[in-house]
């Protein structure tokens, strides 16, 4: 079995040990990297949770650890941890250990083999290799990273001696944090992708959720109003994988004479207007500025469809287009037609639907955004936010 085979199987066991970690893995890339010492969780430019892991570092260790670094790692993103940003390098360790502490107790398999972070900043050293982990402060089970931070602190100024730079040298830890709150993309739009994450995750996994995180990742979720405009780019930013091919451009790692595989990202994106809704001019043109926006940061390839109860006109959409765009139709409402045609002949990666939706709900099997202006049908954004998730519907403001 290859190495990044096991990390897989770690993926594929979790997932039947525990639907919340099978949806939220869904969330998250993994890439074999010999760059990082073990795992190192980050944001892509692109607004995907990735985890790089170094299969070399992995390949001896048990199933049972890998799976265990698995949950940590969905854990920092649960209790928000990738937003934390660190710019002072003294505080570094005592927030590596506070977020370690917050998710290691969730953690069975690593909990057994924590030292309690009073008794390792009491010594002064860290754990001494990774079979060690850092838990929470003996009398203060079950709380935030936030709340062991400000506790490390108040601990340190009792006990001074305490060399937080001898610490961070002894430290042997699992993964690394360096990541965490740097971002090529807006906060805001890494805040809203976080919080779609865990929403939807919370919503698929009702069942077999892990004891003691609901309430943490109703703490994440404590403003759950995502903004359209972050929710459209993410949207468009999102690139699924859409084809595997062979090239000779790329080398065959198992067999010297033969062509490698590469797989093919599109961003191809379709926008269906619904034509026959009473949509006001200012919203229409606030939807299709940021549209404009969007695909000039993402390189994004979209089709515009136009449709009341039948397909009215279908065409590459470009930058300011819109400004000139004939509305066609205005007749009765269907979205089904042009969610049909869109998957059949144009295949995209997802669609975003534009619409008062006055009309019944269209089935849709590929990545679905219904953008709704401000006066819009309720129990249709109700019934989309059901079938689809909540974070499938966005509303103009």
């Amino acid at each position: 079995m290859k190495n990044e085979e096991l990390m897989e199987r770690a993926v594929f066991e979790l997932g039947k040990d525990s639907p919340f970690y099978n949806f939220l893995l869904l969330f998250i890339d993994r890439i074999p990297s010999v760059a990082v010492r073990t795992l190192k969780l980050r944001v892509s430019s692109r607004g995907r949770f990735q985890l790089l892991y170094n299969p070399d570092t992995l390949r001896n260790r048990p199933l049972t650890f890998t799976k265990a670094l698995l949950k940590h790692e969905c854990l920092h993103i649960v209790n928000g941890h990738i937003l934390i940003p660190v710019s002072k390098s003294r505080e570094k360790t005592l927030w590596d250990l506070s977020m370690d502490a917050a998710v290691n107790q969730f953690i069975r398999e690593l909990d057994a083999f924590s030292l309690p972070m009073d008794s390792i900043l009491k010594e002064g050293c860290g754990t001494d290799n990774e079979r060690f982990f850092v838990g929470p402060p003996m009398q203060y089970p079950g709380m935030t990273a936030e709340f062991y931070h400000d506790w490390g602190l108040d601990f340190m100024k009792k006990n001074k001696t305490i060399d937080l730079e001898l610490l961070n040298s002894n430290i042997s830890r699992p993964d690394s944090h360096e990541d965490f709150g740097k971002f090529e993309l807006p906060k805001e739009f890494v805040e809203d992708l976080l919080k779609q994450v865990i929403s939807e995750t919370m919503e698929k996994a009702k069942t077999g959720m892990p004891e003691g995180l609901e309430g943490v990742m109703k703490l994440v979720l404590d403003n759950p109003v995502l903004d359209w405009r972050n929710m459209i780019r993410r949207f468009f930013g999102s690139s699924m994988q859409v084809g595997r091919y062979r090239t000779p451009m790329r080398p065959n790692r198992r067999y010297d004479d033969q062509p490698g595989w590469r797989n093919d990202y599109a961003a191809k994106l379709v926008v269906v207007v619904d034509t026959s809704g009473s949509i006001i001019e200012e919203e229409f043109n606030s939807f299709f500025s940021e549209i404009d926006e969007v695909t000039r940061v993402t390189d994004s390839r979209v089709w515009l469809v136009q449709v009341d109860e039948t397909v009215q006109s279908v065409m590459k959409y470009g930058k300011g287009m819109w400004r000139d765009l004939k509305l066609m139709g205005r007749g009765e409402t269907d979205l089904q037609p042009a969610v049909d045609y869109a998957q059949e002949k144009l295949r995209p990666e997802g669609l975003l639907l534009f619409t008062d939706g006055f009309t019944d709900l269209p089935t849709v099997s590929r990545r679905v955004l219904f953008v709704l202006p401000k006066s819009h049908n309720s129990e249709f954004a109700e019934e989309a936010k059901s079938i689809y998730g909540r974070s499938s519907v966005v509303f103009l403001k």
